[in-house]
């Protein structure tokens, strides 16, 4: 799970689809990518999906890119194509009450295993983003910024997006007050004066420290798994 078969190799210049030909000419298709979208929230599901490309021209997807790259049009651009140009491709939804029973790292390898498993075609090598998830019942290669340097992690990484942030902006229907259609549930600024205002909806996941604190809460920050440091960092506009 920590390097690609020998004899393989991607140049730096290959391209966003260098990845999958390296490994087709290793006679390892097809190749799925697997991302996930809402890891760092504190509110709402983690969706975790699966993307097969064609071999061909047909599974070039135009203008694809990760998805934290593209504007909300571009994306849902993208989604489209894949959703046509795809071999195969599936999502699956885990729940704010799933994650807190799992917690958010068995959660999200639990999401990739999840999405992987529910494709039509079984792939033959498996590309993730950033760490190696074992237990996929194939060989596979997690790769360092993925979604920018494979063509299947990028399409998994849009198809993941698109599909929770269009559950996050149907939930603000139902709970207006947190402005889920804003923010998709993530730890902004504006998030936090909400939850400290109302406090955490069910939708809130209770295993977050500023959520706990929000519901007043106890529970010591080493089993949340986020510091107030780290905390404080992120709704300053730093990484989490």
């Amino acid at each position: 799970m920590t390097a690609l078969p020998r004899g393989t190799t991607v140049r730096r210049d290959a391209g966003i689809y260098g990845y999958e030909r390296a490994l087709r000419r290793a006679g390892l298709a097809p190749v799925a990518g697997v991302d996930e979208a809402g890891r760092g929230a504190c509110a709402g599901p983690l969706v975790a999906a699966a993307v097969i490309l064609g071999d061909s021209s047909a599974g070039v997807v135009p203008g694809l890119a990760d998805s934290k790259l593209l504007t909300p049009m571009a994306r849902e651009r993208c989604y489209a194509q894949i959703v046509r140009r795809a071999v195969a491709w599936s999502a699956v939804i885990v729940s704010a009450e799933e994650c807190d029973a799992l917690g958010m790292h068995v959660a999200n390898v639990e999401a990739l295993r999840r999405a992987l498993a529910r494709l039509d075609l079984r792939p033959s090598y498996v590309l993730t983003d950033g760490f190696p998830v074992d237990g996929l019942g194939v060989p596979g290669l997690g790769v360092w910024k993925g979604d920018r340097v494979a063509g299947c992690i990028a399409a998994a990484s849009v198809i993941a997006k698109v599909t929770r942030d269009a559950i996050m902006t149907a939930m603000h229907d139902e709970y207006p007050d947190y402005d889920f259609a804003i923010h998709k549930g993530y730890c902004t600024r504006e998030h936090q004066q909400a939850l400290d205002e109302f406090g955490p909806c069910p939708q809130h996941r209770r295993r977050f420290v500023n959520v706990r604190r929000a519901g007043g809460w106890v529970l010591g920050f080493a089993e949340v798994g986020y510091d107030e440091a780290a905390l404080e960092q992120h709704l300053e506009g730093g990484p989490l």
